[in-house]
């Protein structure tokens, strides 16, 4: 395919936004990539990477010239922090790629939003996308991230071609949000309940797939400007089984120590609180987001999907543990 056009993808540098560069550069496109570090990797393969900051609307603007579509993939992940910082990446930053994408004229626009944003502490069994955001977030980064997808959704009504997508637990190898997580906390990881909730996982391809589908049918069929779909592996899994299934992936054996919900929200409460009392920067080993997250039931309908962009996942997640236990053999002999 012969590259006629420029495609941007904003956090092109991490974990998601990495295997959209990728793809897209295997389907012949002309890449341009937004982070705040510099990246020689992304050079060496013919990307032109910008090193900003999202709230550098100049060089933000200088990005987005004559660029067709948008992938904006950026942001500020976790589950502790101050509330400001979430919202200068999160919401302000979006706010500032939508301009941009204004000002230059960009065709398409495909946010990376997240399923956080309508998790209200309850459990999530089959919900679709017309779940209400919750009344309040137990967090900065959901609350942020649905503030960024409003104002998507927002820009969608007044002309802008967008879709948000909100992939559930991206795992896979180079994972460091999700897998490397599991993996250096796996001395002391705890099922909070008995591991039998039931959670939307993605591998990382399957995620990035979504995302170029998305902009292929927006481009196809405008009248899909403004919707938002739930993406994931179409294949619930109980959470344990997830968190033994990647620890098994890393050579590690699986979690057998367990702790009641109720015990696990008060631990949490306890160290959010001598936390902030002692302004240690660093993130509690459980916050109460977490405590939640873990023990309630949180998989997806993702029937629009599958219809309105022809999504289905292209790596089973059998293939993606094979996939991420090689690559995780290899990280372990080379570090040896």
């Amino acid at each position: 395919m012969p590259a006629d056009r420029i495609v941007l993808v904003t956090g092109g540098a991490g974990f998601l936004g990495s295997a959209i560069v990728r793809m897209l550069l295997a389907r012949g496109e002309m890449v341009r990539t937004v982070s705040r570090g510099r990246y020689p990797e992304l050079e060496r393969l013919g990307v032109e990477h910008f090193a900003t900051d999202l709230n550098d609307i100049n060089a933000l603007n200088q990005a987005c010239r004559n660029v067709e579509a948008v992938f904006h993939v950026a942001a500020k992940f976790g589950t502790w922090g101050p509330y400001e910082e979430y919202y200068r990446a999160n919401t302000l930053g979006t706010i500032n790629v939508i301009q941009a994408c204004k000002e230059n004229g960009v065709s398409r626009l495909i946010f990376t939003s997240s399923p956080s944003v309508i998790f209200d502490g309850r459990d999530i069994e089959g919900g679709d996308e017309s779940l209400p955001y919750p009344a309040r977030f137990e967090g900065p980064y959901p609350e942020t991230k649905a503030l960024a997808e409003q104002a998507v959704l927002a820009a969608a009504r007044e002309g802008l071609p967008a879709i948000a997508l909100r992939p559930h637990l991206i795992w896979g190898p180079l994972g460091f949000h999700l897998v490397e997580r599991i993996l250096s906390r796996a001395k002391r990881l705890r099922l909070i309940g008995d591991g039998r909730n039931l959670v939307d996982t993605i591998y990382v391809d399957n995620a990035a797939w979504a995302h170029i589908l998305a902009e292929q049918r927006l481009k196809e069929n405008p009248s899909l400007s403004g919707r938002v779909y739930f993406i994931s592996q179409d294949q619930p899994i109980a959470f344990g089984q997830m968190l033994n299934q990647i620890l098994a992936a890393g050579g590690l054996p699986p979690v057998t120590r367990k702790i009641s919900p109720r015990s696990a929200r008060v631990i949490a409460a306890l160290l959010e609180g001598m936390y902030r009392l002692l302004r240690i920067p660093s993130e509690p080993p459980l916050t109460r987001f977490q405590a939640n997250a873990m023990a309630k039931a949180h998989w997806f309908n993702i029937s629009a999907v599958k219809k309105d962009l022809g999504y289905a996942p292209i790596v089973s997640t059998e293939e993606g543990l094979r996939r991420l236990a090689e690559w995780l053999e290899k990280i372990d002999g080379s570090n040896s």
